[in-house]
């Protein structure tokens, strides 16, 4: 006959099971009741930036190693809770898309992952503050492949897309058009998320800053708009025409206007901040060095202070200036009418260089490793030492170029008055690959591994190009 056990023994069994239980779920534990995580901040980025991993519930005091895909990053050791932060970069070479970040405790074997979306942004008029018009983090074109693009997806953008160039952020593509409408497309499909119609034909590019959209129209005003649904945020009535690109930078929104003023405003509400008469503005300010920098359709070259609006200094070349300024490496770059490229002392204004092409220069340079690139109403795409001015090699279009160059991984791509889309070989200006569009071509974007242009068709508008 087995004999019960005794009350106090009962009583310790007990007390032994719930210590076991509670040992379980003590971090340095093993077992399935101690489950790792790890958040990612941010979640998307570009190839080559900064996020930090966040863990908890790995094994106490151990080294923990990170992985972005296959690829160790870094190797971390938890507290004495089993949590650790640790800051990785995105490798480089890591092309567009979802890719998965794993960390795994060395002594506990917990593992946990999270997803981090590659993405190469172009959000604003040539890509940055400086308006370089190199996306330095586009990793899938490149010589080699881009004679294997096609169009991807098009739409129909009323009387066509001519000044504007679009914005890319975060998948989406902002397209300003010439029905007076603003489109939010899908940048895989082009699939249709949200419009906004203005008050007049857009001939400003849309900058995404922060969650905002914001795009000139010419029904004199500048729009801020709720990048995710197209909600109206704010709005800001000149006296003029808003053709200008506008250009976000430590909380306020610089563009110009063809009422002779170049404004900032509060970028979170719209808000005037300061004013300064300038001439007609129709090109996108660069802000970099604590100035911004806006060309006149008058004639000059103009900078001042970022946050005060103080004068800083006044260049006039001979002739109107209606591209827009690029600054890079302490030089500011800008074409003119009277057919030259100019280099000035982006801090002083004082005269480098100048290089005479032979028509109008309308087309805003961009500047990647050491070269300047830009077309000239003379139907030639041109390619200078940056530093010099030394010529370095021309490419002979059938019609003058407007269009302001967009550079990506040893690719210039440009449009032409002659309808034509091209890839030239940014070191030796090689065509590598042409698309008719049917219309006078507008400034490209280069980024995740697609290029997107309008084109003044009056039909199908805008184009995206890809690989199948």
């Amino acid at each position: 006959m087995t004999r019960a056990p005794r009350r106090g023994a009962v009583r310790l069994l007990l007390l032994l099971a719930v210590a076991a239980a509670g040992a379980a779920l003590l971090p340095g534990a093993r077992g399935a009741a101690a489950t790792a995580t790890i958040k990612l901040r941010p979640t998307a980025g570009r190839p080559a930036s900064n996020v930090t991993v966040i863990g908890k519930r790995f094994g106490a005091s151990e080294q923990v190693a990170v992985k972005f895909d296959v690829d160790v990053l870094a190797h971390a050791v938890t507290d004495s809770t089993g949590a650790f932060s640790v800051k990785v970069r995105v490798p480089a070479t890591a092309i567009p898309g979802s890719h998965t970040v794993t960390a795994t405790g060395q002594t506990s074997g917990r593992t946990a992952s999270a997803q981090f979306l590659v993405q190469t942004d172009w959000p604003k008029f040539h890509f940055d503050l400086a308006n370089s018009g190199y996306n330095r983090f586009e990793n899938v074109l490149h010589p080699s492949n881009v004679k294997g693009l096609v169009t991807q997806w098009s739409f129909s953008a009323g009387n066509g897309v001519f000044q504007s160039a679009p914005a890319v952020v975060g998948g989406v593509v902002y397209i300003g058009c010439e029905d007076d409408k603003i489109y939010a497309r899908d940048e895989a499909t082009g699939a249709f998320k949200w419009s906004f119609t203005t008050g007049d034909v857009i001939y400003s590019s849309p900058a995404v800053d922060n969650g905002t959209v914001y795009v000139g129209s010419r029904d004199h005003k500048l729009y801020a708009l709720d990048a995710a649904t197209g909600g109206f945020k704010w709005s800001y009535t000149t006296g003029d025409l808003v053709v200008s690109s506008p250009a976000v930078s430590g909380g306020l929104v610089y563009f110009g206007s063809y009422d002779g003023k170049l404004y900032a405003l509060d970028a979170a509400t719209g808000a005037f901040v300061w004013s300064r008469p300038v001439g007609i503005v129709g090109s996108a300010p660069a802000v970099a060095n604590g100035f911004v920098y806006t060309t006149t359709q008058g004639g000059s070259i103009v900078a001042f202070d970022a946050a005060t609006g103080a004068s800083k200094w006044l260049y006039a070349p001979g002739g109107g200036v209606f591209g827009s300024p690029a600054v890079a490496n302490g030089v500011l770059y800008a074409g003119a009418m009277d057919g030259k490229l100019y280099a000035l002392d982006a801090v002083t204004g004082a005269f480098k260089w100048s290089y005479t092409t032979g028509g109008y220069v309308a087309s805003s340079p961009a500047v990647a490793k050491g070269i300047v690139y830009f077309g000239s109403a003379d139907h030639d795409v041109y390619a200078l030492d940056a530093a010099t001015g030394a010529f370095k090699w021309s490419y002979a279009t059938s019609g003058g170029v407007e269009s302001a160059p967009a550079v990506a991984n040893g690719i210039v791509f440009v449009g032409g008055n002659d309808y034509n889309l091209y890839a030239l070989n940014a070191r030796t200006g090689r065509r590598l690959w042409s698309f008719g569009l049917g219309g006078v071509v507008s400034s490209p974007v280069v980024t995740d591994g697609m290029v997107y242009v309008g084109a003044n068709t009056g039909a199908v508008g805008f184009f995206a190009f890809g690989f199948p």
